[in-house]
């Protein structure tokens, strides 16, 4: 990035490989040269805003997350808003920015060039001279151009490229085995019943969807079911082998779906898993606290995708309808992440073996086999299927009636993994350079904001004066012109006004008291 000066750059490096601190580490060396005096991070939700702001404060690049505005408080160096937040706020934001400033786009596949984000995008950061665009998946499923990416013949072009199997050979990612399941499946269509395996290429695109559902119904012992209980005894011999704390990921088609899983996680268990959908207001703590602790199983339905980093997890099972090689990469890539200290161990993912989804994970399989194996010995041979983008629409209900499936061969035989190699040494980033602070900026600045909101209310109840007034009285002491716009320095002094004031007040009914 060293000789790059204006435009866009696309940094295209496999999921879990590591794309966020070299973009801080460049952002920085750009601040500190005077290069740039912003740096904004766009990113497609509001949790990813706030892990970048985490990750950025240990290097002392202060963001302010889930911003509405692109300017800043005074003392930090940008903000980390979100794709949709930009889209809105585009012909506002174009005059909030100008050429020193660095755009830092995560998951830039989201940027369809015609469509709403991407066009967003693009107005509201037209006046900046940089772009870097980061994607473990520099590709649409809709097929449409990704805004400032370079192509040709129809390719992305990255200017630096960084794939699963250069991951897997540094060490920096785990291998993931793919166990498929396959057998009888069976289901009544209108006035028909259908029996089918995935082996039988023949069917309809829409009994091929019914067949999927099928695999993936909760309400056939012999299935799904079966699946997740044999997910749950590789769990735990991983657990046995030593990473005692390794979990498990279930990805699930919708809410509905979630819910059914974890009851028949529930009995197989004992314990009750975690469940995240984007509609529940604490998804992203239960993420964190999964992340943080040693439950088992964590069940989803598209919050554990892109950019969610919980390197314990080491099993996973496949039951979502979406089936596109970009949903594929994402899931996979919650699997691949290292733990300082730990073996290069593999992790495993148990899945139907519906023809996209053995395509996808055979193409993977394909950039490790001359990483994992001998070079004379040729990886297994799949057919490959007619492409598709994901399940069909269902145009009327049909009722899954039987199925009995079994583990498959397994790509990389799905056996024990091989003798560990090599040990993962903590990555150099990981720890905070010589002079980075602890705490991120934001965290300290919304706890400071708290502190004097709370010592407000206190003193407020002592005083015949509004929050409002005390407020206005703060801000005009302090030199703030608001407590959104008030800097850490000024919060502290806030602080400090208002404790003064109360020890006052305590001084004195403390004297009338004597």
């Amino acid at each position: 990035m060293a000789a790059w000066e204006e435009g866009s750059f696309l940094l295209s490096a496999a999921p879990g490989a590591g794309k966020t601190i070299p973009s801080l580490v460049f952002a920085r060396r750009l601040l500190d040269a005077g290069t740039i005096t912003r740096v904004h991070v766009v990113c497609p939700t509001a949790p990813l805003t706030r892990q970048w702001a985490e990750a950025a404060g240990r290097l002392d690049v202060q963001l302010a997350p889930d911003a509405e505005e692109l300017v800043p408080p005074r003392d930090f160096h940008g903000v980390a808003v979100t794709y949709a937040r930009a889209a809105l706020s585009a012909r506002r934001w174009s005059s909030q920015c100008g050429e020193r400033t660095l755009i830092i786009a995560d998951e830039a596949h989201h940027l369809g060039e015609e469509l709403a984000w991407g066009e967003g995008f693009a107005r509201a950061f037209a006046a900046t001279q940089r772009w870097l665009l980061l994607s473990g998946t520099p590709f649409r499923s809709d097929g449409s151009a990704i805004a400032g990416v370079r192509y040709d013949d129809g390719m992305a072009v990255p200017d630096v490229s960084y794939s699963y199997a250069d991951a897997v050979r540094d060490g920096i990612c785990r291998p993931v085995v793919f166990v498929p399941y396959d057998g009888t499946l069976s289901w009544q269509s209108g006035d028909d019943v259908v029996e089918s395996s995935f082996a039988d290429a023949a069917l309809s695109g829409r009994e091929a969807s019914r067949r999927y559902r099928t695999a993936i119904s909760t309400e056939l012992g012999d299935g799904l079911p079966r699946i997740l209980r044999a997910a749950d005894e590789r769990l735990g011999a991983v657990r046995s082998s030593g990473h005692r704390d390794a979990g498990g990921l279930v990805v699930t088609a919708d809410g509905g779906h979630a819910r059914r899983v974890a009851s028949v996680l529930k009995e197989i268990t004992g314990r009750s898993p975690t469940v995240v959908v984007h509609t529940d207001a604490q998804a992203a703590a239960k993420l964190r606290a999964f992340g943080m602790g040693r439950e088992r199983w964590i069940v989803a339905v598209n919050m554990v995708s892109e950019g969610v980093d919980i390197p314990r997890l080491r099993v996973g099972v496949y039951a979502t309808a979406a089936k596109t090689p970009l949903v594929f990469r994402q899931i996979v890539g919650r699997f691949v992440r290292t733990l300082a200290g730990r073996p290069l161990e593999h992790s495993f993912l148990f899945l139907p073996a519906d023809g996209l989804l053995r395509m996808h994970a055979a193409e993977v399989e394909q950039e490790l086999c001359h990483v994992l194996r001998a070079p004379a010995e040729e990886p297994p041979e799949f057919d490959a299927p007619e492409r598709g983008r994901s399940e069909p629409t269902e145009p009327e209900p049909f009722v899954p009636l039987n199925a009995d499936v079994a583990p498959q061969l397994a790509l990389f035989g799905g056996g024990p993994p091989p003798p560990v190699v090599r040990v993962v040494a903590p990555p150099a980033a990981a720890a905070p350079p010589p002079g980075a602070v602890e705490e991120p900026a934001f965290q300290r600045r919304r706890r400071l904001r708290d502190k004097r909101q709370g010592l407000v209310v206190t003193l407020a109840g002592f005083e015949n004066r509004s929050h409002r007034e005390i407020n206005t009285w703060l801000n005009r002491e302090v030199g703030a012109a608001g407590v959104r716009e008030a800097t850490i320095e000024q919060l502290e002094r806030s602080i400090e006004l208002l404790q003064a004031k109360l020890d006052a007040i305590g001084r004195r009914r403390a004297k009338r008291a004597s």
